[in-house]
């Protein structure tokens, strides 16, 4: 072969290269790309989107999506699902709401008022109780996620609307002389000019990336997502896993409720309806894979920003419910598109 034929054929080598690079930097960095496409489309769209004021705004919208999909990264990196985040959502708001106004103990004939503080606590604690039955469930009885969760769902909707008799609990912010103010302050606070809510989010994702990348379970949720039956042989806690991702996602669908009824100063029953799928699409635009092992905290994150600010967006330009609807699932359907195709193309290069 001669020299020129072989510096043509070195050089297509690293043009085709060239492009798979930028292919492959494509498909990664798709919910970045996709976000900053959101943001310069609706800036031209709307004087009113591109401002630090609406910024905010839709941030704290995206909080409530970003803390259930925080959770549910957690669940699908384990291979799993969980449907069951909307109606915990409204399960702990509506909890929440029941005790700030007011806990009657009838024997006593007293009416005990939590503080703020006492309220947030108990609320996480009712949502890891949900998501230790769904863990349960899954690992020592071996339900099948998909059919344990959605139970769960039905139980936990089913109990909120009891406990209101399918009211909305109102003027959640409390009495001085009771002692059980400040609910609103996780909803319209700001600290440093940013919502409360939104650095509630920042908190959880640093939290869930530190115990992602710098600790011994985050390496057992990886190995066990990824292949568990090698994990369960190599001495990975498999049973304790699968429990802790569930109660970790009920704590952050508690956490979601929280925020929203903080944010509305009323607690519904049906409130967070449908909020499962927005998790689950957040977490898949953010480049996780539904078969587990594969997914970080910042793609989540960008996945629900997309997602928020794709809904934000289409509401300020007055585009129709309906509309909204239609474009927000077409995005899913893309985002799952490029995943197969972003693990596709990986297992091909192996």
């Amino acid at each position: 072969m001669s020299t020129t034929t072989q510096n043509k054929l070195a050089t297509r080598s690293r043009d085709q290269s060239k492009k798979l690079d930028i292919g492959r930097l494509l498909l990664e960095g798709r919910a970045f790309f996709a976000l900053i496409a959101i943001i310069i489309f609706f800036s031209f769209m709307s004087p009113y989107y591109f401002t630090l004021n609406n910024f905010l705004i839709m941030s704290s919208h995206v909080a409530i999506f970003g803390l259930l999909a925080l959770g549910m990264l957690l669940v699908i990196l384990n291979g799993g699902i969980d449907l069951s985040v909307g109606s915990t959502l409204g399960l702990c708001g509506v909890f929440a709401g029941y005790l700030m106004q007011g806990v009657n103990i009838e024997i006593l004939g007293l009416t005990f008022y939590p503080s703020l503080w006492v309220v947030v606590v108990l609320t996480c604690v009712l949502g890891a109780a949900v998501g230790s039955v769904n863990g349960i469930l899954i690992a020592y009885f071996k339900v099948p996620a998909f059919v344990a969760t959605l139970g769960t769902m039905y139980v936990a909707r089913g109990i909120a609307l009891l406990i209101t008799n399918g009211l909305t609990y109102n003027k959640l912010d409390g009495k001085a002389e009771l002692g059980n103010t400040g609910f609103e302050w996780l909803g319209f606070n700001r600290l440093a000019g940013i919502p409360i809510s939104v650095i509630v989010l920042i908190i959880v994702a640093l939290l869930c990336g530190l115990v992602l990348s710098r600790t011994a379970f985050g390496r057992w949720l990886y190995a066990s997502g990824g292949n568990e039956s090698a994990a369960n042989l190599s001495g990975v806690p498999v049973i304790r896993v699968k429990v802790l991702v569930y109660v970790i996602s009920g704590i952050c669908a508690a956490l979601a409720g929280i925020v929203l009824a903080s944010q509305l100063t009323s607690a519904s029953p049906t409130a967070g309806t449908t909020y499962e799928l927005t998790a689950i699409a957040a977490v898949v635009i953010g480049g996780a894979a539904l078969t587990g092992g594969r997914g970080t905290v910042r793609g989540t994150i960008l996945g629900a920003l997309v997602i928020g600010y794709l809904s934000d967006g289409l509401v300020i330009i007055g585009v129709s419910a309906y509309w909204q609807t239609v474009f927000t699932g077409t995005v899913i359907v893309l985002a799952v598109l490029l995943n197969s195709l972003q693990y596709r193309s990986a297992g091909k290069s192996r």
